[in-house]
């Protein structure tokens, strides 16, 4: 009883009251007496505030559903950009998958036309083993293939090296540019004859050279060397690779070549072995 006394005597209920009146009242006797425009007047100016708060919260409602709409059809639209991105990704890899595929068969019929009496097992390199001595490879294929040791190993485009080591179903195999791997040669243009093999020197740099070549040889730049099949495993014909520089021993007095292999070693991904040829000595020791 005592809060609400005080409450209806007090001075803010008081001039809260008269005010109320005063803006209910004065607007009516304004509007009586014909003065209805500065009562819409005075309301307007009143009412402004609360107009441009309303405005501006409406405009950052509409705001606030756009951003999260925009963001939604973004979503949308990096989902559609990803999917797309992927299947051109796996485009371009079926692309390149049938490339290697063809690229492989030409340089295989190629050799295979040429050399009719070859029998090859196919096989993918599923390993690779560079260190600071050797490089190897390890094949999908072994004794149950018949890959034996010391089979002629080619890709592509030219001799790979030789098998080394057969298991059951793999297979090693070591590179031409390494010393062990040596093949006897010749040059297909002039026919002189050396020896292919890599070197310390020469070794992580994917060349080896030709040695034991005549100081009176005809070799040049750019020409082709091939495996001769004398003293070595490796049938007659293989492509090995370019001669891109020649030079003379001082100490020997033969020349020496430094040879590009054609195979690339850094992406070989499949091999054909030769598992037998025309001219093979198949006696026992």
């Amino acid at each position: 009883m005592n809060f609400w006394k005080k409450l209806f005597t007090s001075r803010f209920f008081i001039i809260t009251v008269c005010t109320a009146l005063l803006i209910s009242i004065i607007p009516t006797v304004l509007t009586a007496m014909g003065q209805g425009s500065y009562v819409r007047g005075f309301l307007q100016t009143v009412s402004m505030p609360f107009r441009w708060a309303f405005t501006k919260a409406g405009e950052g409602l509409r705001g606030y559903s756009e951003y999260f709409t925009t963001i939604d059809r973004l979503r949308e639209e990096n989902e559609s950009l990803r999917r797309e991105l992927e299947e051109n990704k796996s485009r371009v890899y079926d692309a390149s998958l049938i490339e290697d595929e063809n690229r492989f068969l030409r340089g295989y019929l190629g050799i295979k036309s040429e050399h009719y009496d070859f029998t090859f097992q196919e096989a993918s390199v599923i390993g690779r083993e560079a260190t600071a001595y050797s490089v190897v490879y390890t094949l999908s294929a072994g004794k149950m293939s018949g890959i034996e040791k010391e089979m002629a190993v080619i890709s592509d485009s030219g001799l790979l090296g030789y098998i080394s080591e057969t298991g059951t179903v793999w297979s090693r195999v070591i590179a031409i540019t390494e010393v062990s791997a040596a093949a006897g040669v010749f040059i297909e243009r002039s026919g002189a004859a050396g020896l292919v093999r890599g070197t310390a020197d020469l070794h992580g740099s994917g060349l080896c050279e030709m040695i034991r070549i005549p100081v009176d040889a005809d070799v040049r730049q750019g020409d082709m060397v091939v495996t001769s099949g004398v003293g070595s495993f490796y049938p007659r014909g293989i492509p090995v690779g370019e001669v891109i520089e020649v030079s003379t021993d001082p100490a020997t007095r033969l020349q020496r070549a430094t040879v590009r292999p054609y195979a690339d070693f850094s992406r070989v991904s499949r091999v054909m072995v030769v598992t037998g040829y025309a001219g093979e000595d198949t006696t026992d020791e």
